[in-house]
This record gives C-alpha cells, structure tokens and sequence, in this order.
C-alpha cells in the first residue's frame, strides 16, 4: 500500500517598501489569496506617502515559490521593493509565546520632539529589556509655512515586556522630562485605558489660570495675606483645612456680588474649551472636585455642561456679605479622593476607568486614586509625586494620554 505523503508547510515573512498608492495591498493580496496562503500576521506604515508593509504568511512548500515569483514580477510592475526571509518553526512559536507579556503605551508630547527626545525616550525602553511594537502619530503635521503658538507634536509608543525595574524607569522619563521640554505618559495598555467613563478635574490652577480665593483677597484688600497662605498649602507645607479656614476668615464683609466679576474675568486654561468638547461629544462623564468654591465651580458647569461640582459654599450674611465662614464639609484632599469614588459608584464606572486631573498638594489623594492621574502644570511635590505629567503645552493635551488623534476629531493640521 502506497504511503501517504504529508504536505510540508512554511512560514515566509515578506516586506515591501515603497511609494504607496491605492491598491497595493489588495493587489498583493490578491496573489496570496491565489495560493491560499494563510495569514499568521500583517502589519503597515505609512509615512510621507512612503510604504512598510510586513506580511507573515503560511503556505505549502510547493506553492511557496510561486508566491514569490508573482511577488516579484507584481513589485517590478508596481515599482517597489521586495524581501522574503523564511521563519522556522521554532522561531515563530518563540515568538508567540511572547504575545502573552504585558503591553504599555508610552506617550510623549511636546511642542515639538526632536531625535534627542526619541532617543532618550526608547533608550529608557531597551534598558528596561522592553520591545516597541508600533509607533504612532496623534498629533496632526507642523505647517513649515504657517506659525502658530499653538503647535505640539505627540507621538504614541507600543511596547510589549515587563519593566526590569519601574522606579528607576520613572525617574529617567522625568529626568528626560525636565531636561528636554517634554512630557510622557507611561500606562498598562489594558482594557480600562480604551474605556475611560469619569474625568474629575480640580478648577484654580487648572481648569482656570488663577485661584479664585486670591481674587477675592484682592477685592477684599487683603491680596498678600492670602497669596501667602495659598502657595504654603499649595505646597503642602500647612494643612489644607487650617489654611482654608484662615483664608475665609480674611475674607469676612466683603460683598458677595464681586463674585460675578470674578467669574466673568477667570482666565479658562489654554485647551479647556476643545478638551471638554470633545469629552462631551465621546460621551464622558466630568464633574469639578475643587478645594475653592462653589459659585466659581457652577459658573463652569454652566460653560461646559458639567455633571458634578462639589467645592466649598461660602456663607453669605442678610446683607450681601461675606461672614468669613463657609457651609459644609471643606473639600480638602482627602474629600476629593471620596468624591471621586462616590461618583465613579453613582455612574457604574469602575475606578480603573477613572482620570484626575490637578495641580497641587490637595489633588494628590484623587491623583493617586484615579486609573489615571495626571499633574497638571503643577508644584514640585505634585510633579515628583504624580506618574503622569502635563506641563508644556494646554490642557487638551490630556486627549493625546488617552490616545486621542487630531484626525479623529478634526483637528489635524490645525495646530
């Protein structure tokens, strides 16, 4: 009886470069299709009108040939280059193997990245034995003509490995940080960063570009004093609930219709206005978790369409004055953090699905509880404190943390 003859299979990884147009791949694929190959992987960039494309296929020995003699002719008629190199077994079952390790999504932004920041940035990577797997823009291409203050670059990393060490990671991205004008996001790529639901941000010093308390001071004629008390708490160098007390106490018999002025006049920080549109448009829930006060916080919500403000509510005498006392529970830091996990309850949303977004020594407790925790423009003890820091351009650019691209909402080549 005549044996049966096995049919030997291979792997073959082909790569193509060269001018794109449309219809490459589906051409490519067509003679692949041809000869039944089956595809264990593919993979495609483009830049500057200029194609990588990789394709992994598996196919019999005895069609493997004639692939790549189609292969051939197709890339002189289509006039790009073509490469074939055989993987054994061995080496892609080695390399499966690997599709079980962890996966983090490295984010740099800057008003604009050079070499020297891709270098330090990658070089950070492979000391810590991780692999990039893809690399992307999400920022839209720089005018060479047009000049905008406005401008920023941000490119998105995927890497696969565990970190050798996490801490000394850190500590080289912020060291690259602060020497080079960039900031970085390093996140677990995992299904809770693809479905943020709850965004909780401070408001004095980060959704606007002053603290209202001061401003009240200033009409109250006591500006110094509570400057003075506010960069000390700030800081974290006195208790938050001490120094709030104190500040309102200054503020006793001025007139409670200032407050109006003050709200019509709040510098909005440079990205509000497109991050909240965007939030709102994609469906996010937002609310202001602020250690300042109410009135200023609603004012806000009413801009925006905010969901949730909880700050401090100032008691307002039978005349229109300030007592120099306030309602209620201060909202301190440790209030903050509550807060957010008692909206993240009312909403459904897991806190892993949660981000908050503040700058100073009161927004660490709800930095460091939220999924993601970014310092915003913030104090030293924030920024060392905080894994996630924003401080060289709006604060739009929290999108980009949450892999946000300008051609997803319109945006590209605005900036």
């Amino acid at each position: 009886m005549k044996e049966k003859t096995m049919i030997q299979e291979e792997q073959i990884l082909i790569r193509i470069t060269g001018q794109d147009r449309p219809g490459l791949t589906a051409s490519i694929m067509a003679i692949l299709a041809r000869y039944d190959a089956q595809i264990l992987d593919v993979g495609q960039a483009d830049i500057h009108s200029t194609l990588s494309l990789g394709i992994l296929i598996r196919t019999t020995e005895e069609n493997s040939g004639k692939v790549m003699k189609e292969l051939l002719f197709k890339a002189t008629e289509l006039n790009i280059n073509i490469g074939f190199s055989p993987i054994p077994d061995d080496e892609y079952e080695e390399w499966v193997e690997k599709q079980g390790k962890n996966r983090y999504i490295l984010t740099i932004i800057g008003r604009k990245l050079t070499a020297k920041s891709i270098q330090a940035a990658t070089a950070t990577l492979a000391e810590q034995d991780m692999n990039i797997d893809s690399i992307r823009r999400l920022t839209g291409r720089p005018s060479l003509r047009r000049q905008n203050a406005n401008v920023r670059a941000c490119v998105e990393f995927s890497v696969r490995g565990t970190p050798t060490d996490y801490d000394r990671m850190q500590a080289h991205l912020m060291e690259m940080s602060h020497e080079q004008g960039i900031d970085f996001s390093f996140q677990k790529d995992n299904m809770y960063r693809r479905m943020r639901r709850l965004i909780c941000f401070d408001m004095d010093s980060t959704l606007i570009q002053t603290e209202c308390i001061d401003e009240l001071a200033k009409c109250a004629g006591v500006g110094k004093e509570v400057a003075e008390i506010t960069e000390r708490a700030m800081r974290g160098e006195i208790d938050f609930r001490e120094s709030f007390k104190q500040r309102v106490a200054l503020l006793k018999g001025l007139d409670a219709g200032v407050m109006q002025g003050i709200a019509e006049r709040m510098p909005i920080t440079e990205g509000v206005d497109r991050l909240m549109r965007v939030l709102k448009n994609c469906g996010y829930k937002i609310a202001i978790l602020s250690g300042g006060f109410t009135y200023f916080g609603e004012y806000l919500q009413h801009k925006y369409g905010i969901d949730y403000v909880y700050a401090n509510e100032l008691e307002i005498d039978a005349d229109n004055k300030l007592t120099g006392r306030y309602l209620g529970e201060i909202v301190d830091g440790r209030r903050k953090a509550e807060l957010l996990k008692l909206i993240a309850q009312v909403e459904k949303v897991n806190l892993a699905q949660t981000i908050a977004v503040g700058d100073g020594a009161n927004d660490l407790p709800m930095i460091s509880e939220a999924g993601l925790g970014i310092a915003f423009h913030a104090k030293p003890r924030v920024r060392e404190t905080a894994e996630q820091n924003l401080n060289t351009i709006g604060l739009d650019g929290v999108l980009y943390f949450l892999g946000f691209k300008d051609s997803y909402l319109g945006d590209e080549g605005k900036f």
